[in-house]
């Protein structure tokens, strides 16, 4: 199984937003660069993905999981962009901010703290369960 992080604005789509979208989820949609692109193609149904609250917040905040593979984006007017489905799993009980896992010797090679810029990116298993037990939250 792989992992997988997601950045969104709150202002834009907040935790509490994918939360509101039931079991069902919703599709992830509006990726513009084609290096998340290929990580959204790589996702399966079922693999566990981090939700991070960029800008205001800059934490990790949630467990969210893959619904449905990769489709075409209904939202794109054109090109190969593509969206999964996502559902909320879990919200972290102490989100794991940016600032920290800056300053974390097991998060040190994580994408995230590497290339903040991304908004789709591979997480490890380490990196995966070492987010969730800062956070408050099994694995």
């Amino acid at each position: 199984m792989a992992y997988w992080l997601v950045k969104s604005e709150p202002d834009v789509f907040s935790w509490d937003d994918l939360v509101k979208a039931g079991k069902s989820g919703t599709a992830w949609t509006g990726v513009r660069n084609h290096g998340a692109k290929l990580h959204l193609m790589a996702m399966k149904k079922g693999e566990r993905v981090l939700y991070y609250h960029s800008n205001a917040d800059k934490a990790v905040v949630g467990i969210a999981e893959v619904v449905t593979t990769a489709y075409p984006d209904p939202t794109a007017e054109s090109g190969p962009w593509v969206s999964p489905d996502i559902r909320a799993v879990e919200k972290l009980k102490t989100p794991v901010a940016l600032a920290d896992a800056k300053h974390d010797p097991a998060l040190k090679d994580m994408v995230l703290v590497n290339n903040t810029r991304l908004s789709v990116q591979p997480v490890s298993e380490a990196e995966w369960k070492h987010v969730a037990k800062l956070g408050g939250v099994k694995a």
